[in-house]
């Protein structure tokens, strides 16, 4: 089985990034962790991205076939005007 790990934005369905492991989704969130919410990459898209977040998920495919089949998914980071928030336990 091949596996790919995708970063999202939960809130807006944004894909953030594809990654070979799941340890280097983490160290890209844990990056993002440390940029205010205001600046890029987690500005939000929409026209209310000040009250606006971001819901970073890990998601876990098997990209063997196509469509790729998810295996599993994990919140992990919010981040907002109001809160940032590390949920990977």
């Amino acid at each position: 089985m091949t596996k790919k790990f995708i970063i999202e934005d939960e809130a807006h369905a944004a894909l953030q990034g594809e990654y070979a492991i799941f340890e280097d989704a983490v160290v890209e969130l844990k990056k993002r962790m440390e940029i205010p919410w205001d600046q890029k990459p987690n500005v939000c898209p929409c026209t209310s991205w000040k009250t606006c977040g971001r819901n970073y998920e890990i998601i876990e495919y098997d990209t063997s076939s196509k469509p790729w089949k998810e295996i599993d998914r994990k919140a992990v980071l919010e981040i907002s005007s109001k809160v940032t928030k590390w949920l990977l336990k």
